[in-house]
């Protein structure tokens, strides 16, 4: 057990910032409501901060190193901007926790203590995420082993080895534990330790979907030579690997010399490559990006959030700067911003008429500043939903031309005025807003600008669709009053390439709409016109921009199935990027492609204007290539429990695969369940579906 120890420090062994956190210190703890000191520390196992609390009847002091995901140095948090003063920004820093956990804002007692805080947290989750697959399964395990001696004897009895059997998701019977444990006491004390430990550990750990592979090519005295690797990358990989390829991953992954030396792999080095990314399923060629970028920026699907600003629900939860910095992180290109007066003359941003706290508009636009290219460097469209009166709207346009610079786009960027959209290459690093504009954009070129009597605009917003939308006597529903709402013209000048305008039809649009001028569309609209006018609306997004939002109802926050509106051309479809579901899954799918850049190219049928492409009857066309989708489900390592706070809950694993894309290539299927074994259960099950696949370049989008 005391391995665990060692896996913890990743090699930081002797390290000054470790050992300041393994000595710990006292750090002020910033809330809204109160400013207390407590005493933090790193615990022995390099894995786990120990908090002093004084609630009596918290049941958690501790938290892992594994649910940071980032530790921001200096007031970059919401909280300590607004609850701490710019003299201690030295001595201040914020820890990101995974998920939706609440961030941690601490103070230290100098500048050069929260230095070392930070450097050395940041070692640390630095370290986890470069462990390799087999480092961070052993360091899990042994985490587990470490949880079970009851007793820190480094020793682990029977009752021991039983409860750590449960701590790792495997629910065996008595028998079975029995033989377990007696072949691997070869000492007969009654105690598993040092060797035996390893042993048990072997046992337990030994791969024979691995051992089937490993055979089936290891042709040369029972390993795998440079050929035999060569033929796995061909023939199981797919890949367009040569000898000097499999020569390479021998020289990096074979851990034992005398067989690297005659460039042999063993099974351990087989193993070793098999868990690192380049055994991974996913294109390399992928991670990049591959696509070309110089095309209309309508031409493509952008990654979009919906109330971008929300952390949970959509009636009364917190607000904050950070659920902008987590989606921009995600390679997030268009994110929404829902603007109201502020009490204090200032701007601010929440889903109005609700009771979801409130951020200053000011501190959003600093965050996006900070957080907008880190990720991704392609453009980011800001979407105004603009409520606030002519004063606040005018410092709205102060504060983001003084706050984005030159990167906020202010005029086109043409010399004249411009026939089509810009790409993504040409816009990047550049921040767009969509939103009302007085004029045609034709006037920056000119000098008309709107009289006093043009200074109004219609109010096309979720918010007004939501207010105006009643019901007559009959139970109709009555048409909606359009309302009006005055537009500062600071702010309306900074709308170049999004214009937000009503949509009639697609025939209006067609004649009477510049490219420029986009729309938004409610979820049950434009999933209605994908269902009964999908090519027309391919036709549409061929030359204009198109948003979709989810409805209203939706007050948990929950998704819509993004895909239906992918397949009709349209490129903002907008989801909530707080809510974990299968539709931000479809989401983050379709975007891990392309280096992560928001951006993935649309199919050319989607794209050229005699396209007769129809996703819901998908005819015969250059878009139909019939393919087999081949997948086979193997195995599974370290699922968690369903229930972490029921150490005795087990898990009965199955694994559904599904195909998301048109009618013809949708399917769903999944393997038998395993009972009580979610450490390493194995199924061996093949699947088949065969499909048009129009819409996905290689195979149609899948989720498992």
């Amino acid at each position: 057990m005391e391995s665990n120890s060692k896996a913890g420090k990743h090699g930081l062994e002797g390290d000054v910032d470790l050992q300041f956190l393994l000595e710990g210190g006292e750090l002020m703890k910033i809330k809204s409501s109160w400013k207390n000191n407590r005493f933090y520390k790193l615990q022995d196992d390099c894995e786990t901060i120990w908090h002093e609390s004084h609630r009596i009847f918290k049941r958690k002091q501790t938290f892992s190193i594994d649910e940071i995901d980032s530790v921001r140095k200096g007031r970059q948090s919401e909280g300590l901007q607004k609850h701490t003063e710019a003299h201690v920004e030295d001595r201040c820093f914020s820890i990101i926790f995974k998920g939706r956990r609440r961030t941690l804002d601490l103070v230290a007692a100098s500048g050069e203590e929260a230095r070392q805080w930070v450097n050395g947290l940041e070692k640390l989750t630095s370290n986890r995420r470069k462990l390799n697959r087999q480092q961070t399964s052993e360091h899990w395990i042994f985490n587990c082993m470490r949880k079970a001696d009851k007793n820190k004897d480094n020793m682990m009895n029977l009752k021991e080895l039983k409860h750590f059997l449960r701590q790792i998701n495997i629910e065996v019977d008595e028998t079975y534990a029995n033989m377990l444990f007696a072949k691997c006491d070869t000492s007969n004390s009654g105690t598993l330790e040092g060797a035996e430990i390893k042993q048990f550990y072997d046992l337990l750990t030994h791969r024979e979907e691995i051992d089937v592979i490993y055979r089936k090519y290891a042709s040369t005295g029972g390993q795998m030579s440079v050929k035999d690797l060569l033929n796995f990358l061909l023939n199981e990989q797919r890949e367009s690997a040569t000898l000097e390829d499999a020569v390479r991953l021998i020289e990096k992954y074979e851990l034992d010399d005398s067989a690297k030396q005659i460039n042999h792999m063993t099974k351990d080095g087989f193993l070793m490559y098999l868990q690192q990314e380049e055994g991974s399923i996913f294109n390399p060629a992928h991670k990049e990006v591959f696509q070309d970028m110089s095309q209309p920026i309508n031409h493509y699907f952008i990654s979009s959030s919906h109330n971008t600003y929300l952390m949970e629900d959509q009636l009364k939860g917190p607000s904050s700067t950070e659920a902008y910095i987590k989606a921009l992180m995600k390679s997030c290109r268009c994110v929404e911003l829902d603007c109201w007066d502020g009490a204090q003359g200032e701007p601010v941003i929440y889903h109005g008429h609700t009771l979801t706290s409130k951020v200053l508009f000011k501190d959003v636009i600093k965050a996006i500043k900070e957080y907008a290219f880190k990720t991704s460097e392609y453009p980011v469209i800001l979407s105004l939903e603009n409520h606030c009166t002519l004063e606040q709207q005018k410092l709205m346009a102060q504060h983001m031309r003084s706050i984005l610079g030159s990167a906020l786009l202010t005029t086109p960027l043409e010399d004249q005025m411009p026939t089509a959209f810009p790409s993504p290459q040409e816009l990047k690093g550049r921040f767009i807003i969509k939103g009302k504009r007085l004029n045609k954009l034709d006037a920056v070129f000119s000098s008309i600008s709107p009289g006093e009597e043009d200074d109004c605009v219609s109010e096309e917003d979720e918010a007004a669709e939501t207010n105006n939308s009643k019901t007559d006597s009959n139970g109709q529903k009555a048409k909606a009053k359009k309302s009006k709402i005055k537009l500062a013209k600071q702010l309306s000048d900074l709308v170049i390439y999004c214009k937000s305008v009503h949509f009639s039809d697609f025939e209006h649009a067609k004649h009477n709409q510049a490219f420029y001028e986009m729309s938004s569309f409610k979820e049950s609209k434009a999933v209605n016109l994908a269902e009964t006018a999908a090519n027309a609306f391919i036709h549409h997004n061929m030359t204009k921009l198109s948003r979709i939002y989810p409805a209203g109802s939706r007050t948990a926050s929950s998704n819509y199935n993004p895909v239906p509106l992918w397949n009709a051309g349209c490129q903002i479809v907008a989801l909530n990027f707080q809510t974990p579901s299968k539709e931000m899954d479809l989401n983050q799918g379709r975007f891990r492609s392309n280096g992560l850049s928001g951006y993935v190219l649309k199919p050319d049928f989607q794209r050229y204007a005699g396209s007769e492409f129809n996703p819901v009857t998908p005819t015969k066309g250059p878009w139909i290539k019939h393919k087999t989708f081949h997948v086979m489900v193997i195995s599974a390592q370290q699922l968690p429990k369903l229930n972490k706070d029921k150490p005795k809950s087990i898990v009965d694993p199955l694994v559904k695969v599904e195909i998301y894309g048109v009618a013809a290539d949708t399917s769903s299927q999944e393997t038998y369940s395993i009972e009580n074994n979610g450490f390493n259960p194995m199924w061996n099950q093949m699947f088949l579906s065969a499909g048009f696949n129009p819409m996905w370049n290689d195979v149609p989008l899948c989720r498992f």
